[in-house]
């Protein structure tokens, strides 16, 4: 009887996974009868609708800047409403010849966002680079006395308006709104009735009311109990009114990731000695803030979107500057639908990039559990 010597089969490579685009309508829409039906009902519906809608945004669009030639047509959009509008829309009722102001800031105010959004930047120098670019931005905005010696010449926050004013409120409410909702809602977990009760009344008062209140007190009623002569600028006033008014919805949604946590984890901190504060900022608060990381970019977006409402006291931001700009030019007002769409393309790309953005983060800090 003989033997040979064993000779192992070389490993090969496993088959590639099928993919592509026909596989991908196979499976997603074409993968049994219901899919199948499905799919045909909303093909025909965006056939029905997209044509027409195709027709009117492109092929009988205008896009040049002369209402003349779209009044005398009368078929398909005037995207030239744009082009003749586009920096009031941007930048409101700032003076033309100095646009360029909040141009610039605009770019330092966008910069800084990206840069707070980069993990090489997550560190206690962001802070300070928060109070330069936000120095910055209102003395390129604003001017002031001593901005003169640069040419700067001052302009009140009255003639703020556009994308400037829609992103400071917005980005300067949630910075100011996060850390007031973190303390409201440690405050209504608190042990101390005195403190559980303050924090309870005041997220209870302020969600009852709408923001167009809060903004319209904050504009006309507040200065009414300040002492004479003791001014405060309506744009901070208003500021200060967003950013109470977003902590305390943003108070709720942090309230329910504190509740989630565990007893026994704030049983062992106790057990190792850990006081109250180094609980919640080593064991708590990072688990918590995880776990909530899409409700509170719900709440960013939305105050995102409710700084249109600042135009009720006469804030220009950026639907308020369209309106603006429009109202007062009769040629250009039939055309307020294509207006109203370019002002909602901008709102869509900001909020798009924060959902998406909220997205990476909601992986990054549930890899632990993942694994």
């Amino acid at each position: 009887m003989t033997s040979s010597a064993f000779t192992p089969i070389a490993s090969r490579p496993a088959p590639p996974a099928p993919s592509g685009l026909g596989l991908w309508l196979q499976v997603n829409l074409w993968q049994d009868p219901t899919t199948r039906v499905t799919t045909l009902v909303l093909g025909a519906l965006l056939l029905w609708i997209g044509v027409p809608l195709w027709d009117w945004a492109v092929w009988s669009a205008h896009w040049q800047a002369n209402a003349e030639v779209c009044h005398a047509s009368g078929a398909g959009a005037c995207w030239g409403v744009i082009t003749e509008k586009f920096r009031i829309i941007v930048f409101g009722r700032y003076p033309f010849d100095a646009q360029w102001r909040p141009l610039l800031a605009t770019a330092l105010l966008l910069g800084l966002l990206v840069a707070s959004c980069m993990r090489f930047f997550w560190r206690t120098s962001l802070a300070l680079l928060w109070l330069v670019v936000l120095a910055l931005f209102a003395l390129l905005m604003g001017g002031a006395e001593w901005g003169g010696k640069w040419g700067l010449k001052p302009v009140e926050t009255d003639l703020w308006g556009g994308l400037p004013l829609t992103l400071l409120l917005s980005s300067v409410s949630i910075v100011l709104a996060f850390p007031l909702a973190l303390l409201l809602a440690l405050g209504r977990r608190s042990n101390l009735p005195a403190i559980r009760s303050l924090c309870t009344v005041y997220v209870e008062l302020v969600r009852g009311v709408p923001l167009i209140s809060v903004l319209f007190m904050a504009s006309f009623m507040f200065p009414l109990f300040m002492p004479e002569g003791m001014v405060i600028d309506k744009l901070v006033r208003v500021l200060a009114g967003i950013s109470l008014f977003a902590a305390a919805y943003m108070a709720e949604v942090i309230r329910g990731g504190l509740q989630a946590i565990p007893q026994g984890q704030l049983e062992g901190a106790a057990t190792l000695g850990l006081s109250y504060w180094q609980t919640q900022r080593l064991i708590v608060l990072p688990q918590a803030l995880a776990m909530v990381v899409p409700g509170l970019m719900n709440n960013f977006i939305a105050i995102f979107k409710d700084t249109s409402l600042v135009t009720i006291v006469s804030l220009y931001e950026l639907t308020g500057a369209m309106g603006l700009a429009l109202n007062s030019d009769a040629d250009w007002r039939p055309y307020k639908i294509e207006a109203y769409l370019f002002i909602a393309l901008i709102y869509f790309v900001f909020c798009f990039a924060m959902s998406h953005y909220s997205q990476w983060v909601e992986l990054q800090v549930n890899r632990g559990r993942q694994r």
